[in-house]
């Protein structure tokens, strides 16, 4: 699937637990060895060390390969203008790099219009520093008032087995061309169904849910976060399974 201008795989990696070690520097490295194309962080994600993380691993980025962040996320106040200017400068500075592929608006701002966090995000990629803009925690008529702003290449909400708000959502961005980025995507419950499927299948009940994941609609690009390098690849051999239109039902 195309993020933005690059074809990439449609499993990608989530950082909300990576910390400046070696061994982290390694995996990341290893994981972009092993086919993954899509890394997701954000600003405050281990006190910024996940983006620093990245950025000693990845400087820069290897062909085809995109790094994601976000800024913006917390409390009234905190998606102003000058409080995302912040964030990005910092964000670049810890991924070391000069432009970031893909940045979110990660929360809306409750005492900020969404014009207005958008315009700042804009000004950062009319001037380079910002390659493609998405939006996170977000409805259709957001996205839709983001549109009028800036082109709006992701969206970033929660999604999985048990928390299905986004329908609508998935939907609208599948006919919209947005990819639809499902977070937490392992979370919740599939019962029987789940470790019946998975065990015809000589598969984990992970690899099953995330299987699901992209048979819901070719939008979707689950980002399930991992610091084990064999967790990734068992997550990235979910893109061979596929389930028949019987055990896609009985889970949805």
């Amino acid at each position: 699937m195309k993020v933005g201008d690059i074809d990439v795989a449609r499993i990608g990696l989530g950082t909300n637990r990576l910390t400046i070690t070696k061994e982290n520097v390694a995996f990341i490295r290893s994981a972009v060895a092993e086919g993954v194309q899509m890394i997701d962080t954000a600003h405050l994600y281990t006190g910024g060390q996940s983006e620093q993380t990245i950025g000693e691993a990845l400087s820069p980025p290897p062909e085809g390969c995109i790094v994601a962040t976000k800024g913006g996320f917390g409390g009234a106040g905190r998606a102003r203008p000058e409080v995302l200017h912040a964030e990005l400068e910092q964000s670049i500075r810890h991924l070391k790099t000069d432009t970031i592929y893909l940045y979110y608006l990660h929360r809306v701002d409750p005492e900020t219009p969404i014009e207005e966090s958008l315009s700042a995000i804009k000004d950062y990629r009319d001037r380079g520093k910002v390659r493609h803009v998405g939006i996170s925690n977000v409805g259709i008529e957001q996205i839709e008032r983001a549109r009028r702003v800036v082109p709006i290449v992701a969206v970033q909400n929660q999604y999985n087995l048990s928390e299905r708000k986004s329908e609508a959502v998935i939907d609208y961005c599948a006919a919209e061309g947005i990819v639809f980025v499902p977070f937490f995507p392992l979370r919740g419950d599939g019962g029987g169904a789940l470790t019946q499927i998975a065990r015809r299948h000589g598969a984990s009940k992970q690899q099953i849910t995330l299987a699901w994941l992209l048979r819901r609609s070719p939008a979707v690009l689950p980002i399930p976060g991992t610091l084990s390098l064999d967790h990734l690849k068992e997550n990235l051999a979910a893109l061979q399974i596929e389930l028949t239109v019987a055990e896609f039902e009985a889970l949805r």
